[in-house]
Formats: C-alpha cells, sequence, structure tokens
C-alpha cells in the first residue's frame, strides 16, 4: 500500500475517442502491497501479489507499464483470471478489449519476483473511471522465500528448471488462503532468503540479502526505499521461514533460533496489533523439519501472540513445481490448511466477523 502524495485527481489530457488517462496513482485505482510513488504519479515495486483494481466504463482497458515489467494475472468481471506478459517492447499493456460497453471491474495482479524486471505502472486509460472498490477489513502480511513467491507453481514435474514463466504468485498458498479469508494481503518474500543464512550460504550465516533486512524496505533490494510501517498494519503476520536456512545440512541451528527471535521481536515491535503465526513449509524433511519445528516451537512459546502451524511436507503425491517445489496442487493443499488454522484459532481472537470456510 501507499500514502497518497499527490492531488486525488491526476488526470491527464483526454485521448482520441474520448478515452481517458489516469496516473497510477489517482485515487481511482487502489493498489493492495508495498509500493513506492513518483513524484510523477507512477507506482513501482518488486514484490509479487502487488495488484491494482479498478473500476471502469467503456469496452476496454488499457495499463501504461515499463518495458519488460514481466508477468502479470489479470481478471475482469467473472471471466477465470489468465496471464499477461509486458515483453521489452510492450509499453501499453492491453488488459481487457471488445467488452459490452457498460461497467467493468478489473485486478492486475504482479505475478512473478519483480526484482530484476523493476516494473513501474504509469497510468490506465479507459472511457472513464469509478469510485474502487471498498478495501477488504482483514489485513495478513505473508514473509517468506520461494514458497511464498510462488516459485515454479505453474511448472510441470520437478525436473522442470526455474524460469519466470512457471513463477505464479496467485497459485502459491498465501494468495489462495487469502482469497479464501476474503483478506488484503502484502507480501515481503523473496526466493532463497532466509532469516540468518541465504540458500546454502555459510554455516556462520549471510551477510546481506536477509528477510530481516528487505522487512524494512518497500522493494527487496532498495536500501533507497524505507518502508512507513505506520501506513498499513497487519491483523495477522504469516512467517515461513527455515527451508533455506536450514539448508543443504549446513546449517547452525542455534544461530538460526537467535535470528528467528530477533526477527520476531522486530516484526511483533513494527505491528504491535497483529496476531504471529510461525510456519514450516511443506519443503522441509528429515532432521532439518525436525530442528524448525522445535526452534519454531520455543520461539512461539515465549509470546502469548505468536502462534503456531506445520504445513504438511509434499511427498510427491501432489506432484512437483520447478526444481522440486511446491506444484500448484501441493500449494492448493497448504492454503486449505493455513485457511482453516486462521480462521478456527486467529480469526475469533480477532474483532472481525470470520468468513464462512467450505
Amino acid at each position: 500500500m501507499f500514502r497518497l502524495i499527490l492531488p486525488l485527481l491526476c488526470l491527464i489530457a483526454a485521448l482520441p475517442a474520448q478515452a481517458r488517462t489516469v496516473c497510477a496513482a489517482d485515487s481511482a485505482i487502489l493498489w493492495t502491497g508495498r509500493t513506492a510513488v513518483t513524484p510523477e504519479g507512477t507506482v513501482r515495486f518488486n514484490y509479487p501479489g502487488v495488484s491494482a483494481r479498478v473500476r471502469f466504463a467503456g469496452p476496454s482497458l488499457v495499463m501504461e507499464t515499463s518495458p519488460a515489467s514481466g508477468y502479470w494475472m489479470v481478471e475482469v468481471d467473472t471471466v477465470p483470471m489468465h496471464k499477461l506478459f509486458a515483453g521489452p517492447e510492450t509499453e501499453r499493456l492491453t488488459i481487457a478489449d471488445n467488452l459490452a460497453d457498460t461497467i467493468h471491474e478489473a485486478r492486475i495482479i504482479y505475478a512473478v519476483e519483480g526484482y530484476e524486471f523493476k516494473p513501474e505502472v504509469k497510468g490506465f486509460e479507459a472511457d472513464s473511471f469509478l469510485t474502487p472498490p471498498a478495501r477488504p477489513t482483514l489485513r495478513i502480511e505473508f514473509i517468506g522465500n520461494s514458497i511464498t513467491c510462488g516459485y515454479g507453481t505453474e511448472a510441470e514435474d520437478g525436473s522442470v528448471r526455474f524460469s519466470y514463466d512457471t513463477e505464479n504468485h496467485p497459485l502459491a498458498y498465501p494468495f489462495l488462503a487469502a482469497e479464501a479469508l476474503k483478506a488484503e494481503a502484502h507480501v515481503v518474500a523473496r526466493s532463497g532468503m532466509g532469516v540468518y543464512r541465504c540458500y546454502n550460504g555459510p554455516r556462520s550465516g549471510s551477510e546481506t540479502e536477509l528477510l530481516p533486512l528487505e522487512y524494512e524496505r518497500t522493494m527487496v533490494y532498495d536500501p533507497t526505499t524505507p518502508w512507513d510501517f505506520d501506513s498499513w498494519q497487519p491483523d495477522i503476520v504469516c512467517i515461513n521461514v527455515g527451508t533455506n536456512d536450514l539448508s543443504c545440512d549446513n546449517y547452525d541451528i542455534a544461530l538460526f533460533e537467535k535470528a528467528l527471535t530477533d526477527f520476531t521481536e522486530r516484526v511483533r515491535s513494527l505491528n504491535p496489533g497483529a496476531k504471529l503465526v510461525l510456519i514450516t513449509g511443506p519443503m522441509l524433511g528429515g532432521q532439518a523439519l525436525e530442528d524448525a519445528r522445535a526452534v519454531l516451537d520455543r520461539v512461539a512459546g515465549h509470546h502469548a501472540d505468536v502462534y503456531r502451524l506445520d504445513l504438511t511436507p509434499q511427498d510427491g503425491s501432489l506432484g512437483y513445481g520447478a526444481d522440486r517445489h511446491p506444484s500448484a496442487a501441493q500449494s492448493a493443499q497448504a492454503a486449505r490448511e493455513l485457511t482453516r488454522f486462521i480462521a478456527y484459532h486467529i480469526m475469533p481472537l480477532l474483532p472481525i466477523t470470520p468468513p464462512v470456510i467450505e
């Protein structure tokens, strides 16, 4: 989410055929996720799951974006979600076309990790724009790694190597759980990251590119964009770490526990009203899973507002995504487990009416 630093209306000159363009930071665009706004009204971000909701009139909607901004998932009205790609030559991405000349609602979701693509949205074009839909009441923040991002969820099997065209955050468990809970979600996640050590990093710990460092920023790897924690306070924070910290049988469990303890305290201090859920992900197994569960249990046990959930480890029965990451089916199972846990254990503690969970 951003703080609007421009006038509420920043309309650009009308285009032919009565089309109108609004800058991306206009009040007609409802953004969700960590974003930064330029003085010109451009919206910048690079975490997966950042989204824009738009209510518009007319037969089409076009998004003006930076070239090579990557992959987007789009839904318009009741049409099923589908993926669009903005390549090196793409500066105008057609979100919808040939619609009935009436009122429509669109949601555009950033589907991948954008630290290489550096996406920037400059504006939207339609016949006219209406007041966007209201924000959901429930707010959930997801902190994690590749599993949270949706790494490889579209791959056919685990032998497929990673590429951005098989990464799809709306197939990952955080997005699916937030949808089921009718929640507004923020994602702070990057493949390979841990709290004390990145994937296959030194046993003594990694010095950079760690989640505690990136959690303070609006965009991953960008220390010039500190995040304003007062601008958006979650009701629930889900932290899924340990998969990279305990990777390759080369970890120091005491260092992991200290780093997780410190990070949990930091997250609690920055979000004093939130309930935290410490999660073991489906990729852990064997001794690493046992060690992770023990550490997360101890850290959670120190606080009344920190809870624990172990997602079912993957065993191949639901297939694998790229590089043996969770498949779409495995991610959907994890989403069901998290959804039920939050609905039955966390939501009753919040001043919010829980949704009906099937």
